[in-house]
C-alpha cells in the first residue's frame, strides 16, 4: 500500500507543477496570470492581458510585499512567474525564488562568482532575469556560465561554461528558450572579445550550435558562409587581433509561424571604427539585427542600423514583434529602438526597412535613405581628425530598459533619452587587455571640470530622460513625460489601457496609455531601472518590480535628479495593499580628509589617469552615484590613507577578492602616487565646500548653474 501511495504523492506533486513546454510558451495567453519568459510573449511586447487594476482603481495600489535582495548594486532582472512562485534575479547572478502571493523566500542560489571578475563587467554586476524550459529555471552568470536549476528547490542540474575563460567575457543578459534550446550571448565588446550567440540543450547542456557575429581570422577557415560574407566588410589586421567585438548581450525575439530567432548584435571593439578598421567597411554584423534558424543558428537575413559604428551604437536594444496595418496591408514587423537615435521598422520575413524615422536628437546622421536602407551621415559623424559633440552619446537615445508595446493603442512606450558624447580618435591605440576599456578614443583634453555644480548643470542639460509614446505607423511621437533623472527604468502596459514605469528618482508611475495622464505613483527609496511585470493568482492582480539603483550611468555620474537607495528589493503591489517601505537610507558624512600630497602638475596628471582608468566605476571627476565607494572618503571603505596603502591596493590587487583589482600592468608607482594626490586634492576642495557659508554654497551653485546653462548650448 505504500508504494501506490507514495506514486500518488509524486503524480499530485508534478500536477501541482507542470512542466513548462514549447505550447504554453507559444501560447502564453492561455495562461494570463503567469510571466513565463523574459518579455511575457516570444514577440516580446510586454503587455499584460489583466485587466483587474484599471485606470478608475489604480489609485487603490498599494505595497502587498517585500523582498530584501541584501545588495546595494544595480537590479535589472524581469522576474518570471510559474505556479504561483515568482523567480527574480539580483546583482552578481543571485538568483531568489519566492511565493508571489506572500513573499515567503522559498530557495536562493549564489552561483558564487568571483568578484574579480566584476572587473569585466562594463555597465555594473548585473542580470536581467532567468528563463524557464521543464522543470528548470536557466540562469547567465557573469563569469560565463550557463546554469540550469530545479525550479522547485535551486539545486543545481547542469553547468555549461559557455565562453573562454581566458577572454573577459561577460553574461548580464537573460536566457531565451525555443524547442528546448537554452539561446545565450554575452558581453565584452569595451575589452576586447569576439562576439558570438550559442544554444544549449536545456536538458543536458551540450553544445547545439554557435552562430559568430564578427570574424576571426581571416587566415583561418571561415565558419559559416555568413562569417565569409562578413569579412569582405571588414579592413587591417587589429579588429580579429582585438576581437571584433559585435557581442549579443541583450535582445532577442521569435517569430513561431516564420521560425526565426532575431539576435541584437552590439559594438564593435575598438568602439573606433577609424581605429578598428582603418580601411573602412561596414564590419559587419556590428550594431545589427540578425535573424536565424533556432535549431540551427543558420543565418537568415540581417539589416545593419548603424554601419561601420564609431560610437557605441548597439543594436542590443528591445526588440518587438508585431503585425501592423501599413499602407492598407497587415504586416509583419519588428521594431526597435536602437542607441543611434532612430526607430525602425522592419519586416520581420525578408529584413526589409519599411520606415526609419529620429525618436531622439541625433546629430551623427541626417536620416535614412530609404531606397538603400542607409543612414545618411553628417560631417559631425567624422571624428578622426576633429573631436566631436555628437548626439546620441554611448548610453543612447534609448538603451537596454524594455520599451512596451500596446496592441489597443497602436503605440510602442520607449524609455527615451537625450543626451550628448565627445568623441575622438586615438591615433597612437595600443590594446590593453586585463579588464581595460578599448574604446580607440583619444583621452587628450577630455578631463572635466573640477566645479561638481558646474559639472552637475551641464549633465542636467545634456541628459535628459522622458516616457516616450511613439505611432510606429506613423513613426511620430503622441506623448511624452518628462522625468527628473536621465536614467529611468522599462515598461509594462496593460490591456486595461494603462503604461507603468519605474523612475530614477525612486518612483513607481501609472499612466493612461492611450494619453499619458499620470494616474498613480508610490515611491520605491531608490532608482528603478527594470521593467515591472504583472501576474494574477487566485483572482487578484499583482505588479512586481525589481528596486535598485544601477549601470553604466550610475556609476559614472552623479545624475541629476536620481536617487541612490542602500538595499535592492524586489517590491509587489495589488489594490488595496496598505504595507509600508522601511526608509533605511543613511546621512552621507564626509570625513576629514588625509593631509595634502603632491604637486599641482602631479595632480594634473593623477585627474587623467583617474578618469582615464577609474571613473567609470568610481565616477568621473570623483563624483559617483554612491553604488562604489566614494575615493575622496580618504582612510574609509576601499581607499587608503597613505599613498602606501593606496598603492597596495591599486597596484598589488590587495582587494582583488572585493572586485578590486590590481591596475598594474597600466600604471606605475609614479601614476598611482599621481592619482593619490588627486583624489586628496578633490577630498580637500569637497571638505572646503562643506565648511563654507551655506549662503555662498547656494550662490556658488546658483552661478555655476547658469554657467552650464549657457554651456551646455553650445555642445
Amino acid at each position: 500500500m505504500r508504494f501506490p501511495a507514495l506514486l500518488l504523492l509524486l503524480v499530485a506533486s508534478f500536477a501541482a507543477h507542470p512542466s513548462v513546454d514549447h505550447e504554453q510558451l507559444v501560447n502564453v495567453d492561455n495562461t494570463p496570470g503567469s510571466w513565463l519568459t523574459h518579455g511575457r510573449n516570444y514577440a516580446e511586447d510586454r503587455q499584460s492581458p489583466l485587466t483587474q487594476i484599471t485606470p478608475d482603481n489604480v489609485g487603490e495600489l498599494g505595497l502587498t510585499w517585500y523582498f530584501d535582495t541584501g545588495t546595494g548594486r544595480g537590479l535589472e532582472a524581469s522576474p518570471l512567474v510559474i505556479d504561483g512562485v515568482i523567480y527574480s534575479t539580483g546583482s552578481w547572478s543571485r538568483v531568489f525564488a519566492n511565493n508571489a502571493v506572500s513573499g515567503e523566500p522559498i530557495w536562493q542560489y549564489d552561483p558564487q562568482v568571483p568578484r574579480a571578475w566584476g572587473v569585466n563587467a562594463c555597465c555594473d554586476v548585473v542580470n536581467r532575469g532567468v528563463a524557464a524550459w521543464g522543470d528548470n529555471i536557466y540562469l547567465g552568470t557573469l563569469d560565463g556560465r550557463l546554469v540550469a536549476l530545479n525550479r522547485r528547490n535551486g539545486k543545481v542540474v547542469w553547468t555549461s561554461l559557455t565562453i573562454d575563460p581566458a577572454r573577459p567575457y561577460t553574461i548580464t543578459g537573460a536566457p531565451r528558450i525555443i524547442k528546448g534550446n537554452v539561446i545565450i550571448g554575452n558581453g565584452g565588446a569595451e575589452y576586447g572579445v569576439r562576439g558570438y550567440v550559442s544554444a544549449y540543450d536545456a536538458r543536458d547542456g551540450a553544445l547545439r550550435w554557435r552562430f559568430y557575429t564578427v570574424p576571426g581570422n581571416p587566415e583561418n577557415p571561415f565558419e559559416s558562409a555568413a562569417m565569409e560574407m562578413a569579412a569582405k566588410t571588414w579592413s587591417g589586421d587589429l579588429w580579429w587581433k582585438v576581437g571584433g567585438g559585435g557581442t549579443v548581450w541583450d535582445s532577442m525575439a521569435y517569430d513561431v509561424d516564420l521560425d526565426l530567432l532575431y539576435i541584437g548584435v552590439g559594438n564593435g571593439a575598438p568602439w573606433n571604427r577609424h581605429v578598428r578598421s582603418p580601411g573602412g567597411g561596414d564590419n559587419l554584423f556590428l550594431s545589427s539585427i540578425v535573424a536565424l534558424r533556432p535549431e540551427t543558428g543558420e543565418y537568415v537575413w540581417h539589416y545593419q542600423t548603424t554601419p561601420g559604428d564609431s560610437w557605441d551604437y548597439t543594436a542590443t536594444q528591445h526588440m518587438i514583434l508585431a503585425d501592423l496595418v501599413i499602407d492598407g496591408a497587415l504586416t509583419k514587423v519588428l521594431m526597435q529602438a536602437p542607441k543611434n537615435g532612430f526607430f525602425y521598422v522592419l519586416d520581420r520575413a525578408s529584413g526589409k526597412l519599411i520606415s526609419a524615422e529620429k525618436y531622439a536628437p541625433a546629430t551623427w546622421a541626417s536620416h535614412v535613405d530609404l531606397s538603400t536602407g542607409r543612414p545618411v551621415e553628417t560631417e559631425n559623424a567624422d571624428h578622426s581628425i576633429e573631436v566631436r559633440m555628437t548626439k546620441p552619446a554611448a548610453f543612447g537615445g534609448h538603451n537596454w530598459q524594455p520599451m512596451a508595446f500596446n496592441q489597443t493603442t497602436g503605440l510602442v512606450y520607449i524609455p527615451a533619452m537625450e543626451t550628448a558624447g565627445r568623441y575622438s580618435t586615438d591615433h597612437d591605440f595600443t590594446y590593453q587587455s586585463g579588464g581595460h576599456w578599448n574604446t580607440g578614443q583619444s583621452q587628450e583634453g577630455g578631463a572635466f571640470p573640477a566645479n561638481r555644480h558646474l559639472v552637475n548643470a551641464v549633465i542636467k542639460r545634456l541628459f535628459k530622460g522622458h516616457l516616450l509614446a511613439w505611432d510606429p505607423v506613423k513613426q511620430t511621437e503622441v506623448w511624452r513625460v518628462a522625468h527628473e533623472a536621465m536614467w529611468n527604468g522599462g515598461v509594462l502596459t496593460t490591456a486595461a489601457n494603462l503604461v507603468f514605469q519605474g523612475t530614477g528618482d525612486g518612483r513607481l508611475v501609472a499612466y493612461r496609455a492611450d494619453s499619458g495622464e499620470q494616474l498613480w505613483d508610490t515611491h520605491t527609496l531608490t532608482g528603478v531601472v527594470a521593467p515591472p511585470i504583472s501576474y494574477q493568482i487566485n483572482g487578484e492582480q499583482y505588479v512586481a518590480v525589481m528596486a535598485g539603483w544601477g549601470g553604466a550611468p550610475t556609476l559614472l555620474f552623479d545624475l541629476p535628479g536620481s536617487t541612490a537607495g542602500a538595499n535592492g528589493r524586489l517590491l509587489v503591489y495589488k489594490l488595496g495593499g496598505e504595507l509600508k517601505l522601511p526608509d533605511t537610507v543613511e546621512a552621507n558624512v564626509i570625513p576629514t580628509p588625509p593631509p595634502r600630497h603632491g604637486s599641482e602638475e602631479s595632480i594634473a596628471t593623477g585627474q587623467v589617469l583617474y578618469n582615464t582608468h577609474c571613473g567609470r566605476c568610481h565616477g568621473i571627476g570623483l563624483v559617483g552615484s554612491g553604488l562604489l565607494p566614494d575615493l575622496r572618503d580618504m582612510g574609509h571603505d576601499m581607499s587608503g590613507n597613505t599613498p602606501e596603502v593606496f598603492k597596495a591596493i591599486v597596484l598589488q590587487g590587495a582587494y582583488r577578492e572585493m572586485g578590486m583589482v590590481s591596475f598594474a600592468d597600466v600604471m606605475s608607482e609614479a601614476d598611482a602616487d599621481a592619482v593619490y594626490d588627486y583624489i586628496v586634492d578633490a577630498a580637500h576642495a569637497r571638505w572646503e565646500e562643506q565648511q563654507s557659508s551655506p549662503v555662498w554654497s547656494e550662490v556658488e551653485a546658483w552661478i555655476m548653474d547658469w554657467v552650464g546653462a549657457l554651456i551646455a548650448q553650445f555642445i
